[in-house]
Parts: C-alpha cells; structure tokens; sequence
C-alpha cells in the first residue's frame, strides 16, 4: 500500500499537476493520434491479415493502381489507339449505299395513262390539307407486301426497286390492257426509318428515303445540331451493339462522314457537352466540372483554364494527376510534374475523357497547417480542461 500511495501522493503536489503540464499531455496525445489522419499520408495495405477463429495468416488482397507519367510517347501511344478504334468502327459502318427497295408501309402512286377511270383507285383529293403523319394518297403496300390494283388484282411489291415494281404492275395489268403505259412511284416513305435522338433541333423519327441515309443526312434531317451538342462522341446503336462516332476526329484525319450509312432501325444519340465533364478538384482556384468543347475536345490545360489555374499559395505543381475509370474494375492515373514549362505544351496535348478527375495535391505547408487545423480544437479542449480542474 505504500508505493501505490507515494505514487498517488505524488500526483497531487506539491499539490495538483500544473494545468500546463496537463495541457501538453493531451496536445501530445492528440498528435500522435493525428499523425495516423494527416492529410496527405498515404495508407500502406498489410502483407498478411489474421484469419477470424485461427492463427493462420492469409495474403491480403492487394489492388494496386498503376501510375503513368505523362510524356510524349504515352501522347502518341492514346492518340493511336483512339484512332485505330475510330477506323476499325468506319470500316465495320462503311458500306456501300444501295437502292431504296419498297416496303411494308410505302405509298405507291401508280398512274395507267389513257386509262382515266383508274384513277379514282387513288381516293378522293383532300379540300385540306392533311396532318402531316397522315399518308398520302396512293396504294399502301400491305402487311404481305403486296398492293390492290383494280383488274389485276394482288401484285407483290415488298423487296423490289421502284422500277422492279413498275415493270411488276406492267405484267399484271397487261393480262387486262393492250400495252399499258404505267409510271411507278413512291408517295410516301413509310416502310423504313431512323431515330435521331439528344442534342439536334428535331428529335424523332426520320423516315429513309430513295436518299441514301448517311451520318451527314440524319442530323441534317433532324435539323442539325444544338449549340450543347458535343459533336465527338455521339452513339449509334444497331442491332443491340454501341458504336462511339468521333465527328470531330473524322474531319481532322479527312475522313467523310457520309461514308458512315444508317439503316433502318438504327438509333443514333447525340449527348450533350454537359453529360461528358471532367472534375477538376483539389489545389486550384476554383473546383468546377469542365465542359468539353464544340468540337467536342477538352485537353487538360484546357480543364485547368475552366478551373482557374493552379493555387500558387497551396498547390504542389508536381503533384498533378488525372485518374480515368475510377468507377471501373481497373482504373488509370496519370501523373504530371508541371513545375516545368514542358509540362504546358504536355498539358496542351492531353485529351482528357468523359468523368476524368483532374486532381491537384497541395504542397507540404498546408498538409502542416490542416494538420494543425485538426489539433486545435485538441488543445483548446486540454487547456479548458486544465482550467476546470485546477
């Protein structure tokens, strides 16, 4: 009992322990635990974690993400690569145009000359005119593909060039009349069509004519695009499968869009700048979410322009990094050391992708100052602490 009590009399006096003494206790205590939160620190992965329930030591999972400095020949090697996926999509999307063949839903007009009293087949002329979804008068081409022709009868037209048909209907009638003169054509295209959908003035359906359907074709028929559209990532989905169209890129390398034919059912999606930013966060002078531009392109000074620059009191211009896929199985970072002026010609050629985070680390004097930031309220709760008790 009598060390114990020395020891308890020791911590009394000469009486109390001095508030000041208490005070440095707890702010030490309170650093060391900051220093496992210190902004800045990395967290290390242990090798091996116990296993629950035994002694036996598993190898722990580790994910480690690759960083890739930011140089010329990583440049080149992203630029080729994007632009052998571009020609590996126009030579699977380039085909030839062929002719427009007749369908389930055309309008025929079909014209028997000297033979007047057949053309009340065609139905009566309209006093108004008519919705502009309402289909013009002529012989509509049946869900079997075939037209109803007074005298011949059922004439199949489905699958056939227009002057296929023509000489189609001239076989049948001529089973009635003497050399009939008959003129074929299409009044209403209605059996095919494409979707134009997003950033153009006319969303909705485009109809395919004896036109052939080209990339240049369906934006113009859908009245071209809005001032938010970005130009070089539009999608065109065909059969259940995405392909990405590079506008942009294809004009940069003389490549004609028009090469590029739609077919009917395809849908093609013109996405707004907005959906595609890029985060900018960090030490810069204003954390926004970049916007591509008209083209479509948006480099990473171009980013850092939209943020305001780096924070010259706090960033550490050597630390400067774009992680890419940060929501995918295996995400990119690359780094960039701009304390030299290469780095802006570097950062000038840098294209960055839809969700890139462009991420600013700050200097080693603000890690210090927010670690002090974080032991402030510590020592003040010490030293008031101190005060109560004395």
């Amino acid at each position: 009992m009598g060390p114990l009590t020395n020891r308890c009399n020791a911590g009394k006096t000469g009486g109390r322990r001095r508030p000041a003494a208490l005070a440095l206790s707890i702010v030490a205590s309170v650093a060391l635990s900051a220093c496992g939160v210190a902004p800045g620190m990395r967290m290390i992965t242990p090798a091996t974690l116990p296993v629950t329930g035994g002694d036996a030591q598993t190898p722990a999972t580790d994910m480690p993400v690759p960083i890739a400095d930011i140089n010329t020949t990583l440049i080149r090697q992203l630029r080729d690569d994007a632009a052998q996926a571009n020609v590996d999509q126009l030579r699977e999307l380039s085909v030839k145009p062929g002719p427009y063949t007749l369908g389930i839903g055309d309008v025929l007009q079909i014209t028997i000359w000297d033979h007047p009293e057949l053309t009340a087949a065609l139905g009566a002329q309209p006093q108004i005119a008519g919705r502009p979804f309402d289909p013009a008068l002529g012989f509509v081409v049946d869900s079997g593909g075939n037209v109803q022709l007074p005298y011949a009868g059922s004439v199949h037209v489905a699958g056939l060039r227009t002057d296929q048909a023509q000489q189609t209907v001239y076989a049948a009638l001529a089973r009635v009349f003497a050399k009939p003169q008959v003129t074929v054509r299409v009044a209403s295209f209605r059996a095919k069509q494409v979707y134009v959908d997003g950033e153009v003035h006319t969303p909705g359906t485009v109809p395919v004519n004896d036109v052939p359907m080209t990339l240049y074709e369906a934006i113009s028929r859908a009245g071209g695009f809005n001032p938010t559209a970005d130009q070089s990532r539009m999608v065109l989905v065909r059969d259940g499968v995405s392909y990405s169209l590079n506008l942009s890129r294809m004009l940069e390398r003389d490549q004609n869009p028009s090469d590029i034919v739609l077919k009917t059912g395809d849908l093609l999606r013109v996405v707004s700048r907005d959906d595609n930013g890029v985060y900018v966060m960090g030490e810069v002078n204003k954390p926004v979410t970049a916007i591509p531009m008209k083209t479509g392109k948006l480099t990473l000074s171009d980013a850092l322009s939209q943020a305001g620059s780096l924070n010259t009191a706090s960033a550490d211009a050597a630390q400067l990094y774009v992680i890419r896929g940060s929501l995918e199985a295996k995400p990119q970072v690359y780094h960039l050391d701009a304390r030299s002026p290469v780095s802006v010609v570097l950062a000038n050629q840098f294209e960055l992708q839809p969700k890139d985070v462009v991420y600013v680390d700050g200097n080693g004097l603000v890690r210090f100052s927010r670690v002090l930031s974080l032991l402030l309220p510590g020592i003040n709760a010490g030293l008031t602490a101190a005060i109560v008790t004395k």
